[in-house]
């Protein structure tokens, strides 16, 4: 099965296209249609949310679609909203959760009673939602449900920017600051890159870091230094390759954004573990994801990117994550 709120566009028919993959053409994938009041809080867009119902059904089965299911509230929530919900525990609290109360309490709780009513063998989301992902795995996990979890790659328009049915909600101008949320996630994993590329090579001198000190030295001493700079740069390679300057490259793309007109007022700009959502340590190796929220006029937007720091443990949590 694939959940979705409607308003569906190509990343949803990538999710769609993923299910059909797996269980074959003589495999049944049930894509549902539902916008959950429970995931919406007091002034957010539920009322202006995109209801394309048609257009939902056109590209769902294009996709390759089974059927779709599109229950009315009142089917979903028989006599009111439910009196007994999922509750998302310390990680719902966090990021997304801070700034939507309940929010995920609510989405748990429909996504429960979806699999409950459809029982599928797998469910597939999007790793654009990483938290949600993340609270998905890990109640079906507590909760014993009888479901494999699949999450897919974050599907993006050319020029980065993720793709989103709120993405509707955006003026020309504001389309292009918006963009600063891919930039910085981009970024960030090419400050990682270059760091990762420092740190190799720092490892692959006999001495490591403190031969590359000596050489530095040395090659200053003689005057020459450029030579002299790249080699502090290797030596300090292991001291800079961190989720600080991770983070720093990151910020400074979404502070040039905050000057635009009109400009991104960012809601959080975190790096943190897949497992629980907690903001990773300086020394952390591992998996992590890159995460930004952020509001653009009235319409708010997140994004987030996977990141590996150093060579993962054997014990480095995988939650979250999309396989």
């Amino acid at each position: 099965m694939v959940m979705t709120m409607g308003a569906l566009h190509e990343g949803h028919a990538t999710l769609i296209r993923a299910a059909r993959a797996r269980v074959g053409a003589d495999g049944f994938v049930v894509v549902t249609v539902f916008v959950n009041p429970l995931q919406f809080g007091a002034g957010e867009d539920l009322d202006r949310y995109p209801r394309t119902l048609d257009a939902d059904l056109e590209l769902a089965l294009g996709a390759g679609a089974s059927v779709v299911f599109a229950p009315s509230v009142d089917e979903v929530y028989p006599g009111g909203e439910p009196q007994v919900r999922i509750t998302a525990g310390p990680m719902g609290e966090r990021l997304e959760g801070a700034s939507r109360p309940g929010h995920f309490d609510g989405m748990l709780t429909v996504v429960a009673k979806l699999l409950h009513l459809t029982a599928p063998d797998l469910a597939f989301f999007g790793q654009k939602d990483a938290q949600q992902l993340a609270l998905i795995r890990r109640m079906v996990r507590d909760l014993n449900f009888p479901v494999e979890v699949v999450g897919v790659e974050t599907v993006r328009e050319e020029d980065g920017l993720a793709l989103s049915s709120r993405n509707r909600y955006l003026s020309a101008g504001e389309r292009r600051t918006a963009l600063a949320l891919s930039r910085a996630l981009f970024a960030g994993r090419e400050r990682l890159a270059a760091q990762e590329a420092l740190r190799a090579r720092a490892d692959a001198l006999p001495n490591g870091r403190d031969r590359a000190e000596n050489r530095a030295e040395a090659l200053s001493r003689l005057g020459e230094a450029r030579a002299a700079a790249d080699a502090h740069a290797v030596a300090q390679a292991a001291e800079c390759a961190g989720p600080g300057a991770v983070r720093a490259a990151a910020r400074a793309v979404l502070d040039e954004a905050a000057k635009a007109a009109p400009p991104l007022t960012l809601d959080y700009l975190a790096l943190v573990d897949p497992a629980d959502f907690t903001e990773v340590a300086d020394d952390h190796a591992g998996q992590a994801v890159l995460a930004v929220a952020a509001r653009v006029g009235s319409t708010r937007l997140i994004d987030n990117i996977p990141l590996s720091f150093g060579p993962p443990s054997p014990e480095s949590p995988t939650l979250g994550v999309a396989t």
